[in-house]
């Protein structure tokens, strides 16, 4: 049993009427369960949808930071209203970007700010949720980007957990993560070729201080790369990881999917 924990069954990039095969390629991949992530007001409901129309897939909500500057002020509070729906599995995806450059209108001090903000404001919607947060952090150069978000988890690590996820940093910062509590995700990048040093991070950390994912349609994993990504590849993710390791496919995907069953809310 494998768990996608990450992938975005809403893209524009995966036409609706495919849906149902995308699903039916993941359970023949051994993959179970699916967790879908909105990142705007926009495709709020249509994750929702996704959910209810599909028992292996559940849904987080949340702003991503490269829409942030696109949202109202309020977006944080209209993601809460739809917390307590039971499709929900978390709050995200949510989290600093400093990679993208400001878009016209805003300067980078602006805009950073404004994530720094809607990161929090996640941080506290999920803890009077009862949820846990997941977050994308990237940067152009340097690790600016995690160390903040590092910042302000810390803050609020007492409440709520979180998943930096798509995690390509050195051991050092995944291991600050797992001292507030929180985990780290392994995606597609860790099977390509000139990514060793992420596939080595996984390699120290144990399976209960990470979980799998795709990040579909984004980050295709080897042999696909540079194709459109889909769930059923995170049994390739986990074929390379459980390699480097050690340990048999069957292993880690038991402990990775307990995991991630710890940190997601479960349907009622």
């Amino acid at each position: 049993m494998l768990i996608d924990s990450h992938c975005h069954l809403a893209s524009h990039k995966f036409p609706r009427e495919e849906i149902p095969e995308i699903i039916e390629r993941s359970r023949e991949a051994g993959v179970t369960r699916l967790i879908t992530l909105a990142t705007c007001l926009d495709d709020l409901q249509a994750n929702l949808d996704l959910a209810a129309e599909h028992p292996e897939v559940r849904a987080c909500l949340g702003i991503h930071p490269c829409d942030v500057h696109a949202e109202a002020d309020d977006a944080p509070d209209r993601v809460a209203r739809h917390l307590a729906d039971p499709r929900v599995a978390a709050v995200g995806e949510t989290g600093l970007d400093y990679y993208h450059p400001a878009p016209e209108g805003w300067d980078d001090g602006t805009l950073r700010e404004r994530q720094r903000h809607f990161l929090d404001r996640h941080f506290e919607l999920a803890a009077e949720a009862g949820l846990n947060l997941v977050i994308h952090t990237r940067d152009r150069t340097g690790d600016a980007s995690f160390q903040d978000a590092l910042a302000i988890y810390r803050r609020h690590a007492d409440r709520v957990r979180a998943v930096f996820h798509c995690f390509i940093g050195p051991i050092g910062n995944a291991r600050a993560v797992v001292d507030l509590g929180g985990l780290v995700s392994f995606g597609g990048v860790a099977t390509f070729k000139n990514a060793r040093d992420v596939l080595s991070v996984a390699a120290e950390l144990a399976p209960e201080h990470f979980m799998l994912e795709t990040d579909s349609p984004y980050l295709a994993p080897h042999p696909h790369r540079g194709q459109r990504n889909e769930p059923a590849h995170v049994r390739l993710v986990a074929d390379k990881i459980a390699g480097e390791k050690g340990m048999t496919m069957d292993e880690l995907a038991r402990r990775t999917s307990a995991t991630a069953d710890g940190f997601f809310r479960s349907a009622e």
